[in-house]
């Protein structure tokens, strides 16, 4: 008798609550380990076509580092459409700015580029000190 293979659907995936203090932590280091959880790797019975991931909460993004010279050198560009718009924002005037889009545009960077992409980044809860609200759900 052969061993049968359960496929999990849709309705049935159990999503967990994650919470990742990134103060002090290299930047892409936390963004490869959040990513992981947003895509659901470490659940067993893990496919790529399916969405397993579960939901992570990012505190204290204002107190993420880089290493080297990328504080100054690290250049994030965005494209208005219109001629002569690129913009451009180092990473320290973008930190000052807003920090939690350094994390996401690091995160979005690591998520596969496929339809299921922009459901795993909605899971991602990014907060730029240690307040939130989500502790009832990550204590369950």
């Amino acid at each position: 008798m052969k061993p049968k293979t359960t496929v999990t659907k849709g309705n049935q995936v159990n999503r967990k609550w994650h919470l990742v203090d990134v103060a002090g932590k290299t930047l892409g280091r936390a963004a490869t380990s959040i990513a992981q959880m947003l895509i659901g790797k470490s659940v067993s019975g893990f496919s790529f076509h399916r969405d397993d991931g579960d939901y992570v909460v990012v505190i204290n993004s204002d107190k993420v580092v880089v290493t080297g010279k990328k504080a100054k050198n690290k250049i994030y560009y965005h494209y208005t459409g219109y001629a002569g718009n690129l913009k451009e924002l180092t990473f320290e005037e973008m930190m000052a700015k807003d920090s939690r889009k350094v994390i996401h545009h690091a995160v979005m960077g690591m998520i596969p580029k496929n339809r299921i992409r922009k459901n795993r980044m909605a899971r991602l809860k990014i907060f730029a000190d240690a307040n939130h609200h989500y502790e009832d759900k990550i204590n369950q």
